[in-house]
């Protein structure tokens, strides 16, 4: 087998494969924070990691995030929660969900861009915890 590395550009990654890699940078920096918090206990930690996750909390995140994007992120997120055929897990509206997606889709973006210091920023202002700037 080659050796040799395939061009990756995210530019050209499908709206479903950024949101499934967004959503695993989230729950890693969930978890990361949560045990920095000192939580320790699976419980408890997997009971405030909800606070984080889910398409609500992330809707929220991204309203208190916005006034702070660049533009190429507002593009980014704009880009993603417009994907087309979109269907929320039941209980959750169309356009919390279109927006959590656009979330996930700008932390996979940056994530693959190797921004880990503008991840931490973000997330530190939508989620409004110690970490600020």
């Amino acid at each position: 087998m080659n050796n040799q590395q395939i061009p990756f550009d995210p530019r050209q990654t499908s709206i479903a494969a950024l949101a499934y890699l967004g959503d695993s940078v989230m729950e890693v920096m969930v978890r990361e924070y949560l045990v920095m918090q000192g939580l320790t206990r699976s419980e408890d930690l997997n009971r405030e990691a909800l606070r984080f996750v889910t398409a609500a909390s992330q809707a929220q995140a991204m309203e208190r995030l916005e006034p702070h994007l660049t533009e190429e992120e507002k593009e980014i997120f704009k880009h993603g929660k417009n994907p087309g055929r979109l269907r929320p897990p039941a209980g959750v509206q169309l356009e919390t969900y279109r927006i959590a997606t656009g979330m996930e889709v700008l932390f996979a973006r940056l994530y693959l861009n190797g921004a880990t210091g503008r991840l931490k920023e973000l997330f530190a202002l939508g989620y409004q915890t110690e970490d600020k700037p």
